[in-house]
């Protein structure tokens, strides 16, 4: 444990899970003096790994420090090797088999470690939790999210990975039918409470499968509003973020990553 700023400390913990048998390492980013009367919000973050990159720690004292944000607890949660069978849908595999592990990853995630970290922490709740990712991770928390609505209040989707389709394209892909996330969520029901931070930028590829002259990241994105608000979800619910400059790379996301941690735990 060390302390990189008066408000924000970090503990770095190995957890064993029995699902993804493999250790999980995790950097715990906690306000320097927990007070056991406040109830923190809890916000975990796929490919944790990324976080140092930011700084992230430097991310979240500063807003803090300056009283844009209430203190909160995150979670860096370090992929593994087998990052592309761990991260996915749970609902079905890609085309390609990837994502195979993902109904693993949430049973990881609910079964070993919110439990171990209500017991680290002595913390039984918590006001609210969310979920975020980049790219790959990002589809992966949104995954979660959707499909466990009375966990989480929220979720970040920075340059999700929402491509994740159940067809090649030379095999008859079809946009309407075979983007799994889309599908999931024209498929399910109608979560109120839950809120969406979606975040794009205009240099993050530039495959354009259709040739509309928009990249397919935007594309994905903005059709899976589409889908959410034919679901009932509305502006209030979704905060879309379009960087002009930005990249598929991490000093786009922790550009990004302020704005979501504004529009998450602002005051």
């Amino acid at each position: 444990m060390y302390t990189v700023k008066p408000v924000v400390k970090i503990e770095q913990l190995e957890l064993y899970s029995e699902f993804l048998e493999r250790s999980v390492m995790l950097d715990i980013y906690l306000p320097a003096q927990l007070d056991s009367m406040v109830q923190y919000s809890l916000l975990l973050i796929n490919d944790g790994q990324d976080l140092p990159k930011m700084p992230f720690d430097s991310i979240l004292s500063n807003l803090i420090e300056s009283n844009q944000i209430d203190p909160i607890i995150a979670v860096g949660i370090y992929c593994g090797v087998d990052r592309k069978m761990e991260y996915g849908t749970a609902y079905a595999a890609d085309y390609d088999g990837r994502g195979a592990r993902a109904g693993l990853y949430a049973k990881f995630i609910f079964d070993e470690l919110l439990p171990y970290l209500r017991k680290h922490l002595s913390i039984a709740s918590f006001k609210e939790k969310s979920f975020a990712g980049f790219s790959l991770g990002a589809l992966s928390a949104l995954d979660i999210v959707w499909n466990h609505p009375n966990q989480f209040n929220k979720v970040g989707v920075f340059s999700g990975s929402l491509w994740w389709r159940r067809k090649a394209y030379e095999d008859g892909y079809d946009d309407e039918k075979d983007r799994l996330m889309h599908l999931q969520i024209r498929k399910s029901d109608f979560y109120p409470w839950i809120k969406f931070f979606l975040q794009c930028g205009e240099l993050d590829e530039s495959a354009d499968r259709n040739n509309n002259g928009i990249i397919d990241s935007i594309d994905d994105t903005l059709d899976l509003i589409v889908e959410l608000k034919a679901k009932g979800y509305t502006d209030e619910h979704i905060k879309y973020l379009l960087l002009a400059d930005g990249k598929h790379d991490v000093p786009t996301w922790a550009n990004a990553f302020p704005e979501f941690l504004k529009w998450s735990y602002g005051k």
